[in-house]
């Protein structure tokens, strides 16, 4: 088409379409971002993943033993410890982390808190020799750990250790010994959340309100085995472990 003066008139650029536009840099934008989300997804789920046992007992139940035959596979010389000890276990079913808590009043409920949204089981060691004398104490501790939320749908072993010595308790009568006293525990701590508001506590209440304490009873999955960890009796400890 001319213009006035018979002129050409110049050719107008048409206007840029939607479907002209570069999407490249919005493409890439997206794909960065999916891939930021999916990294901290991988990172948080690795960070929460439980691959942790527990190796928990009051002091001298033989728990550092224990741990030394099972992660050196050598004897060490026993101790009180202050902090915990950790190394790597592999079994048939892949590698798990070894977590020995302190045994010590003072430091169990410390490490135990620090420790148990990272189980994946919980190995409770007892010392069958002088259990019917401490069993105030092993019952508290282990009702505790029983009872608490983060683990009260693991599976848990407990060991009556020290086996090989002449005055050791067989595990049926540690059983008995165990519900007896457990079942005091629960009326003792029943009655102190009386004063308290349930829901502020992480505990749960064991076994039925209506009968006397047994293990079978529970949600999980609680067996007592009889071993030695100074004889390295320990077949149902590893049978457990690669089950896992």
């Amino acid at each position: 088409m001319d213009g006035p003066h018979g002129n050409p008139l110049p050719k107008s650029n048409p206007a840029p379409q939607e479907g002209d536009l570069d999407q490249t840099p919005i493409f890439l934008a997206v794909l960065v971002v999916l891939i930021t989300l999916m990294l901290l997804y991988v990172w948080k789920k690795k960070r929460t993943a439980r691959s942790d046992v527990l190796l928990m007992g009051l002091c001298d139940s033989g728990k550092t033993l224990l741990f030394s035959h099972l992660i050196l596979d050598e004897e060490k010389e026993t101790f009180t410890s202050i902090k915990e000890n950790i190394g790597l276990l592999t079994t048939s079913s892949g590698e798990l982390r070894l977590v020995d808590i302190p045994g010590h009043e003072r430091l169990r409920g410390k490490f135990f808190d620090q420790y148990k949204n990272l189980s994946k089981a919980i190995v409770y060691v007892i010392d069958s020799v002088t259990v019917q004398k401490d069993i105030r104490d092993v019952a508290d501790f282990l009702y505790t750990v029983l009872a608490d939320k983060a683990t009260v749908s693991l599976p848990v072993i407990i060991l009556c250790n020290k086996q090989d010595e002449e005055l050791a308790k067989g595990e049926g009568i540690i059983k008995s010994l165990l519900e007896k006293e457990i079942n005091l525990v629960r009326q003792t701590r029943t009655s102190q959340l009386q004063s308290v508001d349930p829901q502020s506590t992480d505990a749960v209440f064991l076994g039925r309100p209506d009968k006397d304490f047994e293990f079978g009873q529970l949600s999980q999955k609680v067996r007592l085995v009889a071993c030695s960890a100074k004889e390295c009796q320990l077949d149902d400890l590893n049978a457990f472990l690669d089950s896992l």
